[in-house]
């Protein structure tokens, strides 16, 4: 059974500093509400750590935070994929096109805080095969087994 944790400000801007002049504390519990669309808060998931779910929420809401929200006075970028090539004479940039679905590796590798969730949330994205119950033959007395002449 998983844990349910609550978003704290404070410590979502002390690790990541880099958002505490373009996202107010309303703006980032929203994120953190939709950060919970993404990595489940329910209760019902599979992280049963309170610093791990914490952890792994604030790295979401850092990922949803760097794609919408401004940095610097520079809006967020309308950009959507990765940059396969760029110049720098007469500008030019060269995007490969966003194919991947919300919740593919291809989404989160759009910020460095969506691909450090990937590679940390791995181990609840493999299969984990729970054995079902073992049902046991009576070996004395086999089931009777009716044939269709008889």
């Amino acid at each position: 059974m998983g844990v349910i944790v609550a978003f704290d400000y404070a410590g979502w801007i002390a690790r990541y500093p880099e958002f505490a002049d373009s996202v107010d504390e309303p703006t980032a519990d929203r994120y953190f509400a939709e950060a919970t669309i993404y990595h489940r808060n329910d209760g019902g998931g599979p992280v049963t750590d309170e610093t791990a779910q914490l952890t792994y929420l604030n790295m979401m809401t850092a990922h949803i935070a760097a794609r919408y929200a401004a940095q610097n006075g520079i809006p967020a970028s309308p950009l959507v994929g990765r940059i396969n090539s760029a110049t720098e004479g007469s500008v030019s940039v060269g995007i490969e096109g966003f194919t991947g679905v919300p919740g593919s590796q291809q989404w989160f590798m759009q910020t460095k805080y969506g691909s450090d969730y990937w590679f940390a949330t791995t181990p609840y994205r493999t299969m984990r095969y729970i054995l079902g119950p073992r049902r046991i033959f009576d070996p004395y007395f086999p089931p009777v087994i009716l044939t269709g002449g008889q």
